[in-house]
């Protein structure tokens, strides 16, 4: 399942090679560059085999990429017609992949384009910080534990008294327990979503009681809450511009994904370790 060849194998011989001389007509996609025992290459051929290239390549002089690249590709199509158009099963399917993505990627790039203008921008500042201020700002510390059980220990210690700072050196499994618990100062969307309501729905000074999360259970004090000043629209223009990218995304593949006819096969005695077996594909 080797994609390349020998791409860039004599580079210091190729850069020697004088680059070929451009046709009469302005080059353009469909221009033919080579041909092999008939096939044609042409400069989009090329230009694709380009962009698809590592980084450091693409880094090389243009007369050296040039020919390397073409040289590839005069390589790899005498080779594949060896095959005398059968196309193996496995690489069927995986230019069928390909293809799904690529296209499926090209659909994502003009929701987000048409997501994120500048009228669209504008309008997301102004209704984010219409109030003047950046949102709320909350420093909490937590002490972190493997089971509800546990937490409703610490909670039953805390509202005895206990300090949560040494409590949480004594007691919490989280990488801050040995500073007690301390968080620092965080904004919404920092935290995770069961993490983050508990916070919300605290006063300054209140501890909360067990609060579960992908990590394990939380005891939550929120030391403080402030309003911080509202950015300007050029600091946070990438933000914004990327959440209303992803959010449109979202809802245009949910959008899509609800109204279209779906259908998914039961198959019964299905094994999903059976993606593991190359066997199936190949012919």
């Amino acid at each position: 399942m080797r994609k390349g060849l020998t791409f860039l194998r004599g580079v210091a011989v190729v850069a020697c090679t004088a680059l070929p001389l451009a046709a009469a007509a302005a080059p353009h996609a469909n221009t033919v560059v080579a041909s092999v025992n008939g096939e044609e290459i042409t400069i989009g051929h090329m230009v694709m085999a380009r962009e698809n290239l590592p980084a450091q390549y693409k880094q090389l002089p243009d007369d050296v990429l040039y020919n390397a690249i073409l040289d590839q590709l005069v390589q790899q199509t005498a080779l594949k017609q060896q095959l005398h158009g059968e196309v193996p099963r496995y690489v069927q399917l995986s230019v069928e992949n390909e293809e799904r993505a690529m296209l499926a990627a090209n659909v994502i790039d003009m929701i987000m384009e048409k997501a994120s203008g500048e009228d669209a921008l504008r309008a997301a500042y102004d209704g984010k910080y219409s109030t003047g201020d950046g949102g709320d700002e909350f420093h909490a510390a937590h002490i972190l534990v493997e089971s509800e059980e546990d937490a409703e220990d610490v909670k039953k210690e805390l509202d005895a008294g206990a300090d949560f700072a040494t409590l949480a050196k004594e007691k919490s499994t989280g990488p801050s327990g040995p500073s007690g618990g301390d968080l620092g100062w965080f904004t919404t969307g920092r935290m995770v979503p069961e993490f983050e309501d508990a916070v919300l729905k605290l006063h300054s000074g209140e501890i909360s009681g067990p609060v579960k999360t992908q990590f394990g259970w939380h005891v939550i004090l929120l030391h403080e809450r402030r309003k911080t000043e509202a950015p300007e629209f050029e600091e946070v223009r990438a933000q914004l511009a990327e959440e209303l990218r992803q959010k449109a995304v979202e809802e245009r593949v949910n959008e899509l994904t609800a109204s279209a006819e779906i259908e998914r096969s039961e198959i019964e005695d299905l094994d999903p370790a059976i993606l593991k077996d190359l066997s199936l594909v190949r012919n």
